[in-house]
């Protein structure tokens, strides 16, 4: 088995790997003490659900089910979540050694996954392949000496990985961990396909059935890895291309036998084509209609254009970074909006043509370069093409740089016989690479470990972003306890009137100088409720907006803000006056009605209509039944609450049920007549 997985792992290669682990942990580790950042704060930090009071089933059940970033919840990193609290509490150091800990078994993977396919294309090679004696003689290359360079190459690619600025945020943006852990069952399943494949390779009619039952781990490594890793994230649904990518270039459907082995496309078909099929005609029709991009700052046309660059800058990001490129907040991109406009997008695609052209006249040539662009540019195809996502983000790469690093690293290293041309320009070029990503995610992550310098750092990367400005103003407002007399307080005014100010801003600036002053009792600006109330009026509202709105209301009904009331009703009726309002922004204009302006009437109006936007959605319905109790109508109550007993997953919801029963009265236990 440890043949299988790692050929024979020399002394020279455990050292060259457990250095490269050793230089990572040193990099990483001054990030560690920082805080939370962004989407940290409505996954983990303001996400009850992921806060259990104790291990029972009922409460992990709750937790593994309480993820608003999407709706299918990624179950499996919410539970890793919700382990985390139970352990050591919403200290972000031990969520973000967790997260370290992965990125360090996701480099073990990589090493392992690196080995197996340059020992693929070793093999395919090794009847070819020279060594150049120093007498100019040909010979036969020694396939232990093949073997040691393998070794070395696959240790540097997991080096260059592990140690590239662009994968940070894979390992301290703390909700990011999402990525990296899906990423662990597409590495795994990968290796167990490859393996696998190599198995069914050796097997021969003659001797030993050596392939007996590699098919079906082929098909097994596919599919229950990217089920399981799914739980984790989406994202791991791209492992049966990245098997097919894999197969298309190295192994190229082959049987023992040098036929075609049918087995593996009618695998393909079931695991790969047919979902791709049924998913785009699921997902086509919705893409194409123009209400459905209502939230975004682009079209559907204008965000394939803008990703061509985009996936072009990931390129340069990933190899060649600099820090104000690598600047966390991207939401200040220029969208394109026609082939010139800007003239890069033509340059874009045409660059992104000729990888594609690359990778078809390499794939036989040099298999291993034709495979790592592959990846990368398969990688980019579920986030950077039809589906409505934000534009850029850096954790996007976090798999797509290990084609990058498969495609580049094993030819600088001129370890190879066919790469021995110019090998020491290469290998100090490799060595300037490898010192820059490592320096360069140490500056990062130094910063990380410290929540107002990163704030402050990343501002000034990016001054025309408004979720780097906010987020600067954000940091001065938690530094200042709210104490009018703290100079963080005056501080904080600067950067938030200017993320207000710059296009395409949502309200959460506006939200942040309101709710400030609002609690140190200080003189509200007409300027912020009219800049709000414009933006709720001229977009639908996204999810920072109902963020925003949401912390405002919860501000009011905790008598910690002293908030016009007209103006508040005039934020939720801008908010409001959009077609399909979300679940959610209703249930929060309800809380507002009911615990606010007391219109008990409305407050119901408003949970009934979010119950019918969401209906598979709980705490709607757990508002309801208090509602209903609370205004005496014990029979419509108890309906609700039959409902809410459908809804009771793995017993999660038990202990809600069991505090809202006596709240019905005597009905509760029998349907009224």
């Amino acid at each position: 088995m440890n043949r299988l997985f790692m050929g024979k792992w020399r002394h020279p290669d455990r050292w060259w790997l457990l250095a490269a682990f050793a230089l990572m942990l040193g990099v990483y580790w001054p990030g560690l003490s920082g805080g939370y950042l962004f989407d940290d704060y409505p996954n983990i930090v303001d996400n009850k659900g992921i806060q259990p009071h104790d291990a029972s089933l009922p409460s992990l059940t709750a937790a593994a089910l309480s993820s608003p970033s999407s709706e299918f919840k990624r179950p499996l990193s919410s539970l890793t979540f919700a382990v985390n609290y139970l352990l050591t509490g919403l200290d972000p150091y031990w969520m973000k050694l967790t997260n370290l800990v992965i990125h360090l078994l996701n480099g073990l993977l990589v090493f392992l996954l690196a080995r197996l396919l340059l020992a693929s294309v070793g093999a395919a090679s090794a009847a070819t392949s020279m060594d150049v004696h120093s007498d100019g003689v040909m010979a036969e290359a020694n396939p232990a000496t093949r073997e040691y360079r393998e070794g070395i190459a696959a240790a540097l690619i997991t080096a260059g990985w592990m140690l590239l600025p662009i994968n940070l945020t894979g390992v301290l943006y703390v909700v990011q961990r999402m990525e990296s852990l899906a990423n662990l069952f597409v590495l795994l399943g990968l290796i167990g396909y490859v393996a696998s494949r190599r198995r069914m390779l050796r097997a021969n009619a003659s001797a030993t059935h050596n392939g007996r039952g590699g098919f079906a781990l082929c098909a097994i490594s596919i599919v229950f890895f990217t089920a399981i890793g799914a739980t984790a994230k989406e994202t791991a649904v791209m492992l049966p291309l990245y098997a097919f990518l894999i197969e298309w270039v190295l192994f190229r459907f082959a049987s023992p036998a040098n036929r075609r082995d049918r087995r593996l496309l009618a695998l393909f078909i079931v695991v790969l084509a047919l979902p791709l099929v049924v998913g785009l005609l699921w997902l086509v029709p919705q893409v194409t209609n123009p209400g459905y991009w209502s939230t975004r700052d682009f079209t559907l046309g204008t965000r394939l254009l803008s990703e061509t660059r985009i996936v072009v800058d990931y390129i340069v990001w990933t190899l060649f970074p600099t820090p104000h490129a690598l600047s966390f907040y991207h939401d200040n991109f220029p969208i394109s909006t026609g082939l010139l406009t800007p003239w890069t997008t033509l340059a874009s695609m045409l660059a992104l043509a000729a990888l594609v052209a690359l990778v078809l006249w390499l794939r036989k040539r040099r298999p291993l370069i034709s495979l790592g662009i592959a990846l990368f540019l398969g990688c980019q195809l579920l986030t950077g093409t039809i589906l409505p996502l934000e534009l850029v983000y850096e954790h996007r790469n976090y798999f797509a740089s290990f084609g990058l690093m498969l495609a580049l690293v094993p030819w600088l290293t001129g370890l190879f016989p066919e790469d021995t041309s110019f090998a020491l320009p290469r290998r100090v070029l490799l060595g300037g690479l490898l010192i820059l990503w490592a320096s360069e995610t140490a500056m990062t992550a130094s910063a990380w470990g410290n929540p107002l310098t990163l704030a402050e750092i990343l501002a000034a990367r990016a001054p025309d972003s408004p979720r780097a400005q906010y987020e600067l103003g954000r940091t001065y407002i938690i530094y200042s306890h709210y104490d009018p007399a703290s100079p963080f307080t005056h501080m904080a005014y600067a950067p938030l009137e200017r993320a207000a100010s710059l296009p395409h801003a949502s309200i959460l600036p506006e939200q942040a100088l309101v709710y400030m002053n609002a609690r140190m009792h200080l003189p509200i600006k007409d300027v912020w409720w009219d800049s709000m109330i414009t933006k709720l009026k001229a977009r639908k509202t996204g999810v920072q907006d109902e963020s925003s709105l949401s912390a405002l209301t919860e501000c009011a009904r905790k008598a910690l803000c002293s908030l016009p009331e007209q103006r508040m009703v005039d934020a939720f009726l801008a908010a409001l006056s959009h077609p399909t309002p979300s679940a959610r922004l209703l249930a929060t204009y309800g809380d507002y009605a009911w615990n606010v302006l007391d219109d008990h009437a409305l407050g119901l109006r408003m949970i009934q209509a979010a119950i019918a936007a969401a209906p598979r959605e709980p705490a709607y319905r757990i508002t309801a039944v208090r509602m209903l109790a609370a205004l005496g109508q014990k029979g419509t109550a108890w309906n609700e609450f039959q409902q809410l007993e459908k809804l009771n997953i793995g017993g999660d919801l038990n202990k809600t049920m069991q505090n809202l029963r006596p709240l019905l009265g005597p009905v509760a236990g029998s349907k009224p007549e």
